[in-house]
């Protein structure tokens, strides 16, 4: 009994339903079997059988494992980020997060619960202060309580009772659309309607193509018939449904059969599950050319627009939720580091468009023939990592130095430089009697002299 109110409470608490909202809460919502107005049950299981919800889970769950994952350490003194190479969180994000999963598989794992249940779940193993683990765990095996503090526990079980309680740092926390903050919306019961639907129009045709295609019709008799001769000829009867569809029906006592005409409604079966498959694409907020429905106005010319409209839309607002969320729960904020997904193979130009690319990054001198092998998946090559200017371009700086003030401060400059060093040379010569000849006098001479003109050059400079 005490599995039978566990239960209930636990469907009650996830249903994210207002306060005033009481026209959810009925016995079919409290024991988890939420039923469409299609009258067919809808939940992870069977939305999963619609090819629709596995097609843009699988988008969305391949799309996001897929990306190459890098770790970049900012520094704010230069502004700027430079790539992780190596070390144990390297390891954990983009090789294996557990002795049984690569990366790939753990974060196709988590955008799938993701995608279906606006939430995903990994618990941390944590040993020496660092995370050496992460454990992706099921979503429908969780339950998270807000306390009076507006603390967070996490109760995780498994087919054999409770595992433990986990608090928000000992988790790593993937929400969707949330309404409370704590828990992402359950996207498959936001979506019931929609899918119920498609269950039930496939439901339907599959009914209507297991009796031959053909509707039903009316079998009359003259006359009366008994208990047994109408069972036995129901039974006959219903034969011909399958293995006898299209053959000939043999009837006695004057018996006819008048077939039931097939309606319009019955005749649109296929564009009403088009239409489904639009609807639930928008529930995913998934294009529907990428679970492989496309209609007239998708061409090859408008190929590379969807596909960057795919990445900005679809793919874009959960990489970051995931980058955040990693920081967040893995990286450390203070630390420094950063998780970046690189896009760039998904929204690749061809041949022609990167071509043009580069050659105008090479020529305009914000790009160099390196980076450019290197985007191409080429090595680089010695040489080539200095970048090009135009010669008929320059800065701001070199504007300023070729303006008249700028050659008067370079000359008076020159002539700075021309009397320290005359000056050392002089002093030199009246110390030592001579110009330097051993190697070590040559030296010293040399230290000299730089320092003097280092002195001459700063002078410039504080006084320009």
């Amino acid at each position: 009994m005490s599995g039978l109110f566990d239960t209930m409470a636990a469907n009650l608490a996830g249903m994210n339903t207002k306060v005033t909202d009481f026209s959810a809460l009925t016995w079919a919502a409290l024991m988890g079997q939420a039923t469409s107005k299609a009258g067919t049950s809808v939940n992870i299981d069977t939305a999963l059988k619609v090819s629709t919800v596995l097609g843009c889970t699988r988008v969305l769950a391949e799309g996001v494992a897929q990306l190459p994952r890098h770790i970049t350490r900012f520094d704010a003194a230069s502004n700027s980020e430079t790539q992780v190479l190596e070390g144990q969180l390297v390891d954990l994000l983009c090789q294996a997060p557990n002795d049984w999963m690569t990366s790939f598989e753990l974060f196709e794992t988590m955008m799938a619960h993701a995608a279906l249940c606006n939430n995903a779940l990994a618990v941390k193993n944590v040993y020496q202060g660092q995370v050496r683990e992460l454990l992706p765990v099921p979503w429908n095996l969780v339950q998270v309580e807000r306390l009076r503090n507006y603390g967070l526990v996490y109760r995780v079980q498994d087919p054999y009772g409770l595992v433990g309680e986990f608090l928000p740092s000992q988790v790593v926390h993937l929400r969707g659309l949330s309404w409370d903050g704590v828990l992402g919306m359950d996207a498959v019961r936001l979506a019931r309607e929609s899918i119920g639907l498609s269950i039930a129009t496939e439901e339907a045709q599959e009914r209507l193509f297991a009796n031959g295609a053909r509707p039903g019709g009316l079998l009359s008799i003259d006359g009366s018939l008994g208990e047994e001769a109408r069972e036995r000829l129901k039974e006959a009867s219903a034969g011909y449904s399958r293995d006898q569809a299209f053959k000939m029906m043999v009837l006695d006592k004057g018996a006819t059969f008048t077939p039931f005409a097939m309606t319009g409604v019955d005749a649109q079966h296929l564009e009403t599950r088009r239409y489904q498959v639009e609807e639930i694409c928008r529930h995913f907020r998934v294009f529907p050319h990428m679970v492989g429905y496309t209609d007239k106005t998708a061409t090859f010319a408008s190929a590379e627009s969807f596909f960057q409209g795919h990445v900005n839309y679809t793919l874009m607002p959960w990489l970051v939720r995931f980058a955040q969320v990693l920081r967040r729960d893995v990286l450390g904020v203070r630390s420094g580091l950063r998780v970046r997904f690189d896009v760039r193979e998904l929204i690749r130009g061809d041949t022609m468009a990167r071509a043009q690319f580069y050659a105008s990054g090479i020529t305009n001198g914000w790009l160099t023939r390196n980076d450019a092998r290197r985007f191409e998946g080429l090595q680089p090559l010695a040489g080539l990592d200095e970048p090009l200017v135009p010669l008929n371009m320059g800065s701001q700086t070199d504007a300023a130095a070729d303006s008249p003030e700028g050659q008067a401060q370079q000359q008076a400059l020159a002539k700075r430089v021309k009397a320290c060093v005359a000056g050392e040379v002089r002093s030199w010569l009246d110390q030592e009697g001579g110009l330097p000849t051993d190697d070590r006098a040559v030296a010293e001479f040399s230290s000299r002299v730089d320092a003097s003109v280092r002195r001459a050059v700063a002078y410039s400079a504080g006084h320009a």
